[in-house]
């Protein structure tokens, strides 16, 4: 499922693009937004099927030492640790993930149109994630794991076993996939979707192997829903809305507590960051302030400059006290975790 702070980096990402007239229209940055969403969880399935790719290739690489003319030992008896992965062998007999990537046009956009047999054709040619249109990117990372420390030492070690072998393919995921260039220019040349959503995904993966058991063969393992829960998909759709409609109003406030800053100096990441926390501490009451804080705090230091998040914290600080002591939020439920020792 996608993370609560994916949700908001995506809501940011629609937000920048409609204060820079990209967007035009509420209906198109909520449709932006969905797509978007939409698209991490494609990615999602799509490294799932890398890692079967990178078996399959192992595999193939052992079938082709079987056949040399004149094999050496290690072709005779070849390590098929890897190509044999329990874990990956689970996910090639997984039903749903065999269906969500058999029904995904992988490569499509709003931004494309059938208006032409040459779109239908493209269109067509894409139904389907697979990585059978990219060997040479399973080869290059095959390359990079087979170089990695990590997978010399999975494939010599004496601990051969189930938990090993999901042990390496959760490091291969949350390690190795976010630190592979050429992984990263792939994924990036298919979709401007997928720029900045490995880390998040490989995370998303990680909690799903998780999940598996050596005594279960895959098939019927569940993959995560798109979003949690009903409240998740509620949540980003009204942060986004709530910040578009509420431009003036949440720049004003900003702009009176920035002392000695005109807000149009104020950088323009910055400015959305807090616009977007401002959102939230109003519109969410059961979400506490501290996380909301914590939450845009930690998006400044990823997508803002290097002294943002002080100074969005500083801001947001300032703010904070203001609407409490005017009454401009009301926390409910959760959204009461911390307030009483804030108050006294």
């Amino acid at each position: 499922m996608i993370s609560r702070r994916q949700l908001r980096i995506k809501a940011l990402t629609v937000l920048y693009a409609c204060n820079r007239k990209e967007l035009d229209d509420l209906d198109a940055a909520e449709q932006e937004l969905l797509l978007g969403i939409r698209k991490s969880y494609d990615l999602y399935h799509y490294l799932l099927l890398l890692l079967i790719a990178l078996s399959d290739l192992a595999r193939e690489k052992v079938a082709l030492s079987a056949v040399k003319r004149m094999p050496g030992p290690e072709d005779l008896n070849p390590n098929i640790r890897f190509a044999e992965n329990r874990v990956i062998a689970q996910l090639r007999k997984n039903e749903q993930l065999r269906r969500y990537a058999a029904a995904t046009p992988a490569l499509w956009t709003r931004k494309d149109k059938l208006n032409s047999m040459k779109s239908l054709s493209r269109w067509l040619s894409t139904r389907g994630l697979s990585w059978e249109g990219y060997p040479e990117v399973v080869r290059l990372v095959f390359n990079e794991m087979t170089h990695w420390e990590v997978y010399t030492a999975y494939m010599n070690s004496p601990e051969e076993g189930y938990r090993a072998d999901l042990r390496f393919v959760r490091d291969l995921v949350t390690k190795l996939f976010p630190a592979s260039e050429d992984l990263a220019i792939c994924l990036e040349e298919q979709s401007v979707y997928w720029n900045d959503d490995l880390p998040f995904v490989a995370s998303m993966i990680r909690n799903t192997i998780g999940k598996f058991r050596e005594n279960d063969d895959g098939s019927s393992v569940a993959m995560p829903p798109l979003f949690a829960n009903s409240e998740d998909e509620h949540f980003v759709r009204v942060l986004l809305r709530k910040a578009i409609l509420n431009n003036d109003k949440n720049s004003a406030l900003i702009d009176t507590h920035t002392t000695n800053w005109e807000i149009e100096r104020i950088a323009l990441m910055d400015k959305l960051v807090m616009q977007l926390a401002v959102t939230e501490l109003v519109e969410f009451p059961e979400v506490p302030v501290k996380v909301t804080l914590n939450e845009y705090i930690e998006i400044a230091k990823e997508y803002c400059t290097a002294k943002s998040s002080t100074f969005v914290n500083g801001i947001l600080d300032k703010i904070v006290k203001e609407m409490r002591a005017s009454g401009g939020f009301v926390k409910t439920g959760r959204g009461l975790i911390g307030e009483q020792e804030v108050k006294e």
